[in-house]
């Protein structure tokens, strides 16, 4: 297995909307144990594939690591190809977010805690379940990038005013990182 480096905020693949993933995808099972690879080097509980600069829509989760305190993502270990939320009944509830693409930084960031997920998996297998609590919170975030967006798109504007210079110090790679990444390309 490899571990791949994270793109990093300000990078264009983390704006793109991702395609769906086809049977032929040709290395699949080696991207996604890659990519597993890479989030546990990395110390996540989800990765995306535009985070490592494939705009295809693969996810994979494993929330295990946070059992303790949410005791809904207990052995939940998943891959997501081709996801698709709902979001079904319940208000949201607002929690604190970090993302491997965004090092360092956390923010608060209003979602709902219950939806339907339908999804295939690596061998194109068809899946659908209702998840809630913060196992939600974590899809929901990883799906997210497949549609071109961050948790920051989530804040207000003058939070993210707050942490502008922030932003443009991960864009610029003016951080410390502790893991492989990739920043923007320089123009």
């Amino acid at each position: 297995m490899t571990h791949l480096p994270v793109y990093l905020y300000g990078h264009p693949v983390l704006r793109k909307i991702s395609e769906d993933v086809t049977p032929d995808y040709k290395d699949l099972k080696k991207l996604v144990a890659d990519m597993y690879s890479t989030m546990y080097e990395s110390e996540g509980v989800g990765l995306a594939a535009p985070q490592i600069g494939r705009n295809h829509r693969i996810v994979v989760i494993d929330a295990d690591p946070v059992k303790d305190s949410f005791p809904e993502c207990e052995g939940r270990r998943f891959t997501l190809i081709n996801p698709r939320i709902e979001v079904l009944d319940g208000e949201a509830v607002t929690r604190s977010e970090g993302c491997l693409s965004l090092p360092g930084l956390s923010e608060k960031v209003k979602r709902v805690e219950h939806i339907r997920l339908s999804w295939v998996d690596e061998d194109f297998q068809a899946h659908e379940e209702e998840i809630s609590g913060f196992l939600a919170r974590i899809v929901q975030h990883e799906c997210d990038h497949l549609e071109g967006k961050l948790y920051i798109d989530h804040i207000s504007p003058i939070r993210k005013q707050l942490i502008k210079g922030r932003l443009s110090d991960i864009a610029q790679g003016r951080i410390r990182c502790d893991y492989p990444c990739r920043t923007a390309p320089r123009r």
